[in-house]
């Protein structure tokens, strides 16, 4: 008896032990940027993310005559100075992955916090579209 008594304090410890090293990397992977209550990353680290993720939505929040010269495949085109009356039509899932880019990253920090103060939790700032290596399509 003395022996299963042991290793179940063995396992359960392991178990414990895997979980909060888990919570932790979790915690270090996906936190907002510091100082800031949504993510900042690269673009090219979006473009990584993109390639596996799904389910995310990629804003550009240029104005509709810079989207239409050429943008990011998927994206959808929000202009800042139509986010907030936009937002909750276009974007009704408060949870789901928002990555969020303009030409050269100023507007979409701005907008990545708007959508913060609107309490959209899943926000990420990319950048600009200036730094995208990926193809890029013009809208008709």
């Amino acid at each position: 008896m003395e022996h299963s008594k042991k290793m179940f304090i063995i396992i359960f410890s392991c178990i414990v032990l895997i979980g909060v090293f888990s919570a932790f990397i979790l915690w270090r992977t996906f936190r907002p940027s510091q100082g800031l209550p949504y993510e900042r990353i690269t673009m090219e680290q979006a473009a990584e993310y993109m390639d596996y993720e799904t389910g995310y939505l990629l804003v550009d929040v240029r104005t509709q005559e810079e989207y239409d010269e050429g943008h990011i495949p998927g994206a959808v085109c929000i202009p800042l100075e139509e986010l907030q009356a936009e937002a909750q039509k276009l974007l009704p899932d408060k949870e789901q992955m928002i990555y969020v880019y303009c030409r050269s990253g100023r507007r979409s920090r701005d907008a990545a916090q708007k959508l913060c103060n609107m309490e959209y939790t899943n926000v990420t700032e990319i950048g600009g579209i200036l730094d995208w290596n990926g193809e890029t399509e013009k809208s008709k």
